[in-house]
């Protein structure tokens, strides 16, 4: 059957030349491309196709529900920042549990742990610490339409820092991504107060965003400090070294963001704030633990993205990720959803296809 359906799109590319030189290009990509899948069907298994396809679930539904879940929180009673930053790192253990019979199972042995590996992990930790509460004090403000709209921002600079840290390149096609999504964030600080909750005042509004970009800036120094750590020190992309990473570094983002959390004196508060919270005590506990669950079911997501696949096909699912967001937000939360805010988010679609485009220049598909 591949045989006969190369043979006819052999016919079809010759019948074409006669026809004009661009339908013979077009047609000659598309078999090209075709070809190159199924030949990459073919060479893995099919255990393969199901880790991906789960990796993808978690990036497209986890990470969605970890950010509305974090919505939610504020939306009925919640108040403590630190809580739901704390949430977001709780989970260590998730990926610990599946590292750790790697080793056991699979004649893996743990990365020797370098002094300055430790100290790139404990600053990693601080950082991503910090980023959890920025954009805790983003989704306390603003819709999450709005927050996962400006949380997008991050791919801009995670190309800049990525450029000045690790020296990746910057084409024309990253350059104008950049300019696009800076755009797409200008209109929907031109059109601030169509979406903000009559709770929020508007000094909060301008801090939920403020608070927003910088979590999106700092996220992108941390993926770039995670891509030098790599060159570095690592040296090798083995699945088990990613999530060695991602356990460290989530572990000392827990302890920074336990010790904010005792300072502030809001574990003490839970008690009080979950018999307030809208659907009292079961609620509130339910919201916290799926958070926990669903933050860490996104990140192992993203981590088997980038060992199963590619960089440029974690850039595809994060750009879908946007939408995805936003509409659900809209579905289940009621979040207000106006004519700038839909012409943002395409803006900012764009603005990914044409960073995919970018970053996939020179690869195999190319």
């Amino acid at each position: 059957m591949q045989e006969l359906l190369l043979e006819k799109g052999e016919k079809m590319e010759q019948e074409s030349t006669g026809s004009g030189s661009s339908k013979f290009s077009s047609l000659q990509w598309v078999f090209k491309v075709k070809n190159m899948a199924w030949e990459a069907y073919k060479n893995k298994p099919f255990s393969h196709w199901v880790l991906l396809f789960l990796s993808s679930f978690g990036m497209l539904v986890a990470f969605p529900a970890s950010s509305l879940l974090s919505r939610v929180y504020f939306a009925n009673g919640g108040t403590s920042k630190w809580i739901i930053s704390w949430v977001a790192v709780a989970g260590w253990p998730i990926p610990a549990l599946i590292l750790f019979p790697m080793y056991l199972f699979h004649n893996t042995s743990p990365t020797p742990l370098s002094i300055q590996l430790f100290c790139s992990y404990v600053f990693l930790g601080f950082l991503s610490a910090a980023d959890n509460l920025m954009y805790a004090y983003a989704y306390a403000y603003l819709p999450a339409s709005t927050a996962a709209l400006l949380a997008s921002s991050s791919l801009a600079f995670s190309a800049l820092f990525g450029f000045w840290i690790v020296n990746n390149k910057l084409n024309a096609s990253v350059i104008n991504a950049i300019v696009i999504i800076t755009a797409a964030m200008t209109i929907i600080a031109l059109d601030s107060d169509s979406d903000r909750y009559p709770y929020v005042s508007n000094s909060q509004y301008i801090w939920g965003f403020v608070w927003d970009i910088l979590g999106s800036a700092l996220h992108g120094l941390i993926f770039a400090l995670s891509e030098w750590v790599f060159i570095k020190f690592l040296g090798r992309r083995s699945f088990h070294v990613v999530l060695e990473q991602q356990v460290m570094v989530s572990f000392c983002a827990f302890l920074f963001t336990t010790i904010g959390v005792i300072i502030n004196k809001d574990f003490q508060g839970m008690a009080s704030e979950a018999k307030t919270f809208k659907g009292r005590v079961t609620a509130y506990n339910l919201v916290l633990i799926w958070s926990v669950i669903t933050f860490q079911l996104g990140v192992l997501g993203a981590t088997g993205i980038l060992f199963l696949a590619s960089t440029v096909m974690a850039g595809v699912l994060n750009a879908v990720r946007v939408p995805v967001t936003s509409i659900a937000a809209v579905i289940l939360l009621n979040d207000p959803m106006n004519g700038f805010k839909i012409l943002s988010l395409v803006i900012t679609f764009w603005g990914f296809a044409s960073y995919i485009y970018g970053t996939s220049t020179g690869s195999k598909l190319s």
